[in-house]
């Protein structure tokens, strides 16, 4: 396997799971940067030290500026910040019409990523159905967590909507330490059908952002997950 130089570009407890895990995944950490390093004069050349590769895991107000200056500086940008949606579509924009790579996702579970098709199909299978069903969204994360509707959430409800016909609506708590648990819920007046995925540990989400590194690795252009994982013909 070749080794891949990464940085770490967030040194909270994400980016400490992502640096923790790299090297068994096969990538040396060059370097990892926190909000006070980006603060004494941005992501430069010489703070990612040789990266190649760089995942981001920071806060929304951080991100556009994280990303813009990764990719600035010649570095591929694996992204799992949520909540910075418009500046996000401009940066795509700018990565289309020039050089570089970048892989977004609100949610770098695989199984999140399984789930939202399946949530998808369901719905679908339940508004054809046209048997007095409601539908409900509901996500639960750890009271720290900034943005509410997650971009978990808000990722399931666009997906579910054109299937469903009109607006999924979403409830969002936040409480305790919770990683995340995502549940759709159908309910008619005398039965109920719950869908569920819950991540039981942080560190999901950090190998799956590292799974999306090595196969950004060479690549050029804007990502999501669907690319690494196709729909089946």
């Amino acid at each position: 396997m070749t080794r891949i130089k990464l940085a770490v570009i967030g040194d909270g407890k994400m980016g400490r799971a992502v640096a923790a895990l790299a090297p068994e995944a096969g990538f040396d950490v060059v370097a990892v940067i926190g909000a006070a390093d980006v603060a004494a004069g941005g992501i430069t050349v010489a703070l990612l030290n040789g990266a190649t590769l760089a995942i981001e895991f920071t806060e929304p107000g951080a991100a556009a500026a994280n990303v813009r200056q990764c990719l600035a500086a010649g570095c591929a940008v694996v992204c799992g910040t949520t909540g910075w949606d418009a500046e996000r579509l401009r940066i795509e924009a700018e990565v289309r019409g020039g050089a570089g790579a970048l892989l977004w996702a609100p949610n770098f579970s695989l199984g999140v990523h399984l789930f939202t098709r399946i949530a998808e199909y369901a719905t679908r299978l339940v508004a054809q159905a046209g048997a007095g069903f409601d539908i409900h969204l509901s996500e639960t994360h750890h009271k720290a967590k900034l943005d509410a509707p997650s971009g978990t959430a808000r990722l399931l409800a666009d997906r579910a909507t054109p299937a469903w016909g009109s607006d999924v609506p979403v409830t969002s708590i936040r409480t305790g330490n919770v990683p995340g648990t995502h549940a759709f819920i159908f309910d008619a007046p005398f039965e109920q059908i719950t869908l569920e995925h819950v991540a039981r540990d942080r560190r999901v989400f950090a190998a799956g952002a590292l799974h999306a590194a090595r196969w950004l690795a060479g690549r050029r252009g804007v990502f999501t997950l669907d690319h690494l994982f196709p729909t089946p013909e």
